[in-house]
């Protein structure tokens, strides 16, 4: 499990349920009907708005999220790498194939297997390629229909409360019932914008990254590759990994003062 994910889930629910309290407001925000109108409304949209296999894999995404599992760092790729193109400098490439089933990456693993077959490197290379356009593109869709989710809710959140004005405004001459309509209609917003904030786009942002050091960690894999089909020596395939795995970290590093121009803008 990624930690940071059940801290900042006490820390937000915390501080949100800690104002609650203090105001003694816990019992008017469990409103059972703007929790179905924000809920299942956001529901309804995420699921007219993309095909069930794609929902499908966007509920198991949610087990990723909260127990993304063990994943191999760059090191352990690159030591594996080296290995692995040592082996073939000295026994042939032919001797990788014993090693296939325990190398337990399976990226990896296609890749090899094109050069036991005889793949030219430009077509393996190409095809690595595209099977990472792929992947992207996958991760993309599961992504956006958590931002999808986010952009409804706080939606049918303002729903929620144009509902419950409307009925404040028929039964002004009731008072008993003016409290219930008044309750939708501020509790509603609430839904829509807490689950927006906390629950929906934190999802999508933390898929985000999983992705994006999968991506990197097969790009690097598509180097390593190239390199034991090339048959090169160990000593500059575990260079030029290294460089390609230190030119990943200046990027990583250069993306934040960027992004702090655009928002100081």
């Amino acid at each position: 499990m990624d930690w940071m994910t059940p801290i900042g889930y006490i820390i937000g629910l915390g501080s949100v349920g800690f104002v609650l309290i203090q105001g003694n407001s816990i019992g008017l925000i469990l409103n059972m009907h703007a929790i179905l109108l924000v809920f299942g409304g956001t529901l309804g949209a995420t699921l007219l708005s993309y095909p069930s296999s794609i929902i499908f894999q966007s509920v198991r995404a949610v087990r990723v999220f909260l127990f993304p599992g063990s994943r191999p760092d760059a090191t352990a790729v690159v030591r594996t790498i080296v290995a692995l193109a040592d082996k073939a400098k000295r026994q042939g490439v032919d001797s990788l194939e014993a090693d296939l089933p325990r190398i337990g990456i399976p990226f990896l693993v296609s890749g090899l297997k094109m050069i036991l077959d005889g793949v030219p490197a430009e077509i393996t290379r190409g095809n690595m390629i595209k099977e990472i356009r792929f992947s992207r593109d996958r991760h993309a869709q599961i992504s956006n229909v958590f931002r999808s989710a986010a952009a409804y809710a706080p939606i049918f959140g303002l729903l929620g409360t144009l509902v419950g004005v409307v009925q404040v405004l028929m039964t002004l001459t009731d008072p008993k019932t003016i409290g219930a309509s008044m309750a939708i209609a501020m509790t509603a917003t609430f839904y829509g914008i807490f689950s927006a904030n906390f629950l929906f786009l934190p999802i999508a942002g933390k898929l985000n990254v999983y992705a994006q050091e999968e991506i990197f960690l097969e790009e690097l894999i598509i180097e390593g590759v190239q390199c034991i089909q090339q048959n090169e020596v160990p000593a500059l395939t575990m260079r030029k990994l290294q460089s390609f795995a230190d030119a990943h970290k200046r990027d990583q590093l250069q993306t934040i003062p960027a992004a702090e121009t655009r928002r100081a803008a």
